[in-house]
This record gives C-alpha cells, structure tokens and sequence, in this order.
C-alpha cells in the first residue's frame, strides 16, 4: 500500500522523537508496517508517500531515475529572469553542482492558506511563489538553491511527486492511493 499524507510544518518526516519540539508521524494513526518515502524537512510541508511495501523507497529517490518532484517555494524578493535561468541551468551549493529543473514565477500566484506561525513579513521586501520541479533530493536543496542565486526560501510546500498533485489533501491528513494514483506517482 501507498499513502499520500499531508506533512504540516514542524512534523518531523519520522516516527521518533528526536528531542525537539517537532511532532513525529506517529500521531497521525497511520496503519502498522509504514514507512516515508523519501523525506521532508520539519520545516517544510506537503506531499509525503508512506508505504508498507520494499523496494520503493530506492526506486523512488533513486538520483538515477531522475524522478520528478514539485515544490511550491516562497522566496524573498522577485528573482529575474537570469536568476530563474541559474536554477534551470543548475547551481553550486554543498561543493557540487544541483541537476538543473524546471524553475518558473507562478502567474497567478496561488491563494495559499497561511501557516502557524506565520511566515517573516517584511514592509518593504515582498516576496513570490516560484514553482520548482527537481529530479534529485540533496538535503535542504530547493532552500539551498534558491540561496544561491540571491533569494531564500521563507516557506516550502512540496505539491507533486511524479504526476500525482498534492490536490485536495489537507494538512495532517492522508489516503491510501488507488491504482490509478500509484500509476501517477510513477509517472514522469
């Protein structure tokens, strides 16, 4: 079985405490035997595969199969379009070039719920949701990326993984992925 679960911000990507104050997935009365898939920083949120089933997790993080995954990033101040063209282009972080992604201003922006605690507001520096699509999962990397050229991330929702969307599923909760669902998780 595959899960979809809607990670909240400051849950750890977990089962164990790790003596923070972050919650873990255990609170969330997911079925016995599951396990991430891959994972997501307590500071982020969204999409998250949860499974019971062997073999997945490498298929799925694999740098090799170049998998897709889709993060909706707020950055602070509105990068250029040389800017944007770094992150296509790949970026130098960590001692190593990223893979380049698709990297693009969403136009419109989304209407966002906003978080507890609310993301820094700052008067005079305005920030924007950019839409990134990355192949690899470095540690931290769409933060790391978007630091790079010039622009942190303030808050981080992944929204996609394969062509399954995060659509509908709201945060804390989770549903167990039809066949149709598996097949979109999957695809590229």
């Amino acid at each position: 079985m595959i899960l979809a679960f809607h990670k909240p911000y400051r849950v750890l990507s977990q089962f164990t405490a790790d003596g923070s104050a972050n919650d873990t997935l255990a609170r969330f009365d997911f079925p016995p035997g599951i396990y991430p898939l891959g994972r997501l920083d307590a500071d982020s949120e969204g999409l998250l595969l949860l499974s019971d089933e062997a073999g997945l997790n490498s298929r799925l993080l694999d740098p090799e199969a170049a998998h897709p995954r889709t993060y909706c990033s707020l950055v602070e101040r509105i990068p250029a379009e040389e800017s944007l063209a770094q992150l296509r282009r790949g970026v130098l972080f960590d001692g190593g070039m990223s893979r380049p992604c698709q990297a693009v201003i969403l136009d419109p922006q989304p209407l966002i719920p906003p978080r507890d605690p609310p993301v820094r507001f700052r008067k005079n520096v305005p920030d924007i949701w950019l839409e990134l699509t990355l192949t690899e999962g470095r540690n931290r990397q769409v933060r790391k990326m978007t630091a790079a050229i010039g622009h942190p991330t303030l808050r981080l929702i992944r929204v996609q993984i394969g062509l399954f969307p995060l659509d509908g599923l709201l945060p804390g909760k989770w549903q167990e992925l039809s066949d149709k669902e598996r097949k979109l998780v999957w695809a590229k």
